[in-house]
């Protein structure tokens, strides 16, 4: 996973096709967004890391 920022491997970064581009779902306050949109938010507090396999390990 070398390369990719902490956004790029989240559960809340989604790709909208009505913009055609990835978008954060999660509701950021003000200075949230100016830290995202400049891509200096390094460490987010709603990182969740996106598993597409987690439910298949459960019905094993």
């Amino acid at each position: 996973m070398t390369g990719k920022t902490n956004c790029d491997c989240c559960v809340y970064y989604v790709y909208d096709e009505e913009y055609c581009c990835y978008e954060c779902e999660v509701n950021l306050d003000e200075d949230e967004m100016v830290k995202f949109m400049k891509n200096s938010f390094d460490d987010c507090p709603y990182f969740r890391f996106y598993d597409e396999y987690k439910t298949v390990r459960k019905q094993i």
